[in-house]
């Protein structure tokens, strides 16, 4: 760091990415399963992966956010994607090619990438 308005910006981003990462439950929600089994499966890359992903593209109202167990340990890593007004999209063996996908199609667009839905991964 040379300047003060270095010193700024990196406050600024780091600022920007805990606001993203506390969310609000106004928006779109991320939502990454943190517990043992997801971190153990790769759910902190994928976790990483959307946060970067949402910053790069300056999209505002959506949040990512981490939980604990979701319940489906053989499908970890494992992703909620909740928008207000939708029916609630869950993701499973994700990774953070993967998750760069979901927020080009799905947040971006608005289309759910089905066959990284754990419905599809069921069958």
């Amino acid at each position: 760091m040379k300047s003060i308005a270095e010193l700024q910006a990196i406050r600024d981003q780091a600022r920007a990415k805990i606001a993203m990462r506390e969310g609000s439950h106004e928006g779109t929600r991320i939502v990454v399963g943190m517990a043992t089994c997801g971190i153990a499966a790769g759910a902190r890359p994928v976790l990483n992966a959307f946060v970067e992903e949402i910053a790069k593209r300056n999209i505002q109202n959506v949040s990512v956010v981490q939980t604990g167990c979701i319940g489906m340990c053989q499908f970890e890593p494992i992703v909620e994607v909740l928008a207000p007004g939708k029916e609630k999209v869950t993701y499973g063996l994700m990774d953070a090619e993967k998750a760069v996908r979901v927020v080009t199609d799905h947040i971006v667009n608005g289309n759910p990438v089905a066959e990284y839905t754990v419905a599809k991964l069921m069958k």
